[in-house]
């Protein structure tokens, strides 16, 4: 009797509870509708873990703003800001570079909604394999002289994770400044003793969004999900690879593993600099943070056009988002989009249709191998989704595809962390390089064109004619998109 009235009341208190949860995500938070949806289908059918699922996976930062500069550091920022936007909307850009001209109105966007200023003083080598990038990051790192800073979503106790902390071990006794940064979520398995030795050899080592309990992560939803490595202010990387062996291709799972990262050289160091520099004082709680040996005078490197463009879940604009939609909107020849996770909205999907029933040349590629079930599913469906329209839908067959990369007609890019999907643009913390290059994004391309070789099509007859248990997947993962 007593058992059975106790098992009442804790019925009762859960479904006070989630009408509290279910209150708060239509009323207090401002989701889109599909999330919303979402969440109370949750709550609804999953009473007795709906609570407990949203309190992990379904705070909202937007309210709060978790990156700041001090008075001084804004006045800089903003200097450099005005002077961009007079640049951009002068008639004199028209005049001297046509080119430029002709994408002036991204870079104005990402100028507006991130602060991403533009820089031209830039050399930039694409790494495709983890080998020769990797390889290229411990010469680097080896020649270090001043400092290391390194923000990595992933960073694993593995061979490959091993032999980078040495190096920064030994160059932290040297005494180089080396300040690590990961992710609480992405290194969830990794213990924190990992990174003692460099905190005993002088190096500093802050997690961004630590589980408060083993394996409890409150914030498990945000992730920092940037990778972003800067040295003296003279070598820069920002990509797709995390530090690990399967990110050269050692996994039994995945095998072969193909992303895209860029190794910069130039001006455009300044702002990942500026990026690392406020992840890492909102992290490690450190005041002062900034320094001008970290943003030093160079001499001419390249001719490279970058903008460094960040998001977030606190970001009042979807930057790298707006930036695609405006890319994919100006697009005239072509549009070749790379991707592991492909969960668009609707704003996404509806401009690549646009685009191609324009006469637009759009082509997308996915991994065929599934690194989380549900997001694979959920990808093909919306593929499917783009079909009939004529858009040219891939499967990398080769390996796994981590690539994040989108080019349009030829002429400009991006590179970056986030992949095209929900989470990246909403939850995340992202960062990509929008490059403003014929012959870098010409080899960007080259690269997408030697991938199709190694791809299956999914064509509208394929896709037409799947079985029923792929079907109730797809509708299944779709319906959990929203959150994946």
């Amino acid at each position: 009797m007593f058992t059975s009235e106790l098992l009442l009341h804790f019925l009762n208190l859960l479904f006070i509870i989630n009408i509290l949860f279910a209150f708060a995500v239509v009323f207090l938070e401002r989701k889109n509708p599909a999330s919303t949806w979402t969440w109370l289908m949750v709550l609804l059918f999953l009473p007795s873990i709906g609570f407990i699922l949203y309190l992990f996976l379904g705070q909202n930062l937007k309210k709060k703003k978790l990156f700041s500069l001090k008075k001084e550091e804004k006045e800089n920022l903003a200097s450099i800001i005005n002077k961009q936007k007079e640049f951009l909307s002068n008639d004199t850009l028209i005049k001297t570079n046509p080119f430029l001209s002709k994408y002036s109105d991204v870079m104005k966007l990402n100028l507006c909604s991130d602060n991403s200023f533009y820089t031209n003083n830039n050399n930039v080598t694409i790494f495709t394999d983890g080998k020769s990038k990797f390889d290229q990051l411990k010469k680097n790192l080896e020649d270090a002289k001043i400092f290391i800073h390194m923000e990595y979503y992933i960073f694993q106790n593995d061979n490959l994770g091993g032999t980078i902390l040495e190096i920064l071990c030994r160059k932290a006794k040297e005494g180089v400044e080396v300040k690590l940064l990961y992710d609480g979520m992405g290194c969830l398995k990794v213990h924190k003793k990992f990174f003692a030795p460099l905190i005993e050899a002088g190096g500093k080592v802050s997690c961004f969004f630590p589980p408060f309990l083993p394996y409890i992560n409150l914030r498990v939803n945000f992730r920092n999900h940037r990778k972003i490595c800067t040295i003296d202010g003279k070598y820069g990387y920002i990509g797709g690879f995390n530090i690990g062996d399967e990110y050269l291709g050692l996994s039994k799972k995945f095998g072969f593993w193909r992303d895209t990262h860029l190794f910069i050289q130039g001006d455009a160091l300044d702002a990942l600099q500026l990026h690392f520099l406020m992840d890492w004082r909102f992290a490690s709680k450190e005041n002062s943070v900034f320094d001008d040996k970290y943003f030093p005078h160079r001499s001419h490197l390249g001719k490279t056009g970058l903008q460094i463009v960040s998001s977030g879940p606190d970001s009042t604009w979807n930057s790298i988002k707006n930036g695609y939609l405006k890319m994919i909107s100006k697009a005239e020849k072509n549009i070749y989009i790379e991707t592991p996770y492909f969960i668009p909205d609707d704003s996404i999907l509806e401009a690549l249709r646009i685009a191609s029933l324009s006469g637009v040349d759009v082509r997308i590629i996915i991994p065929s191998k599934p690194d989380h079930p549900f997001v694979y599913w959920a990808s093909t469906s919306y593929m499917g989704d783009l079909l009939d329209s004529g858009v040219k839908c891939y499967t990398y067959t080769k390996g796994f595809l981590h690539s994040k990369f989108l080019s349009i007609d030829g002429s400009i890019s991006s590179v970056g962390t986030a992949n095209l999907d929900i989470r990246s643009f909403t939850l995340n913390f992202e960062i990509n390089a929008f490059i403003y290059d014929k012959e870098i994004t010409s080899d960007l391309d080259r690269f997408f064109i030697d991938d199709l070789k190694s791809c299956d099509e999914l064509t509208l007859k394929k896709y037409t004619n799947r079985s029923f248990i792929v079907k109730f997947k797809e509708s299944i993962s779709r319906l959990l998109s929203p959150i994946l």
